[in-house]
């Protein structure tokens, strides 16, 4: 896919979070320089590569990496992840995001992560009212719709974007599995 393409869809996904003016919040400094291991070289249009290139989306990367999940979310797939900003893992009770990210738990901060992952490609077209998904850590959850505005589990898709591996919903709150 031509560069023009890659970076057109990048932008994209940065207009589509914000206009660039507001704060943005930054992942964690020990997150940031965790080391990522077996990351497999990044095609400039997966969904890694998307979020990676918008600033919107940056603890998201960085919980990716501290779960060490980039290289499934990289993956051949299809896959649909629901992406939220930043601003949604602000949103999170106060230090939620902080506990996740510690190396310790790793495995509980990889299911949330999972919990925003389903293995098909679905298109904002196919996410009818009262469809359930079955999300990658094996809960399941129910897509709302109401005209054209879509939301799971109260988080709205605020952006849709194609990806070599399958599709990006930004979403505007972060999806918590419910309890087992």
């Amino acid at each position: 896919m031509p560069r023009s393409l890659s970076l057109a869809i990048a932008t994209t996904l940065w207009l589509a979070c914000g206009s660039g003016d507001a704060p943005r919040a930054s992942a964690p400094a020990a997150v940031d320089a965790a080391p990522v291991s077996n990351v497999p070289p990044l095609d400039a249009t997966n969904i890694v590569s998307i979020a990676s290139g918008s600033a919107d989306h940056t603890t998201l990367v960085a919980a990716l990496k501290a779960a060490d999940y980039v290289t499934s979310v990289a993956g051949s797939g299809p896959l649909t992840v629901f992406a939220p900003t930043n601003a949604a893992f602000d949103a999170l009770p106060t230090g939620t995001l902080d506990d996740l990210l510690k190396p310790e738990n790793a495995d509980a901060l990889r299911n949330v992560l999972k919990y925003h992952v389903t293995t098909s490609a679905l298109a904002a077209a196919s996410l009818a009212e009262g469809r359930v998904l079955a999300m990658a850590n094996g809960a399941k959850t129910e897509i709302h719709r109401d005209g054209d505005a879509i939301s799971i589990n109260g988080a709205h898709v605020i952006a849709s974007i194609p990806a070599s591996n399958g599709i990006v919903h930004v979403i505007d709150a972060v999806l918590l599995p419910p309890a087992k």
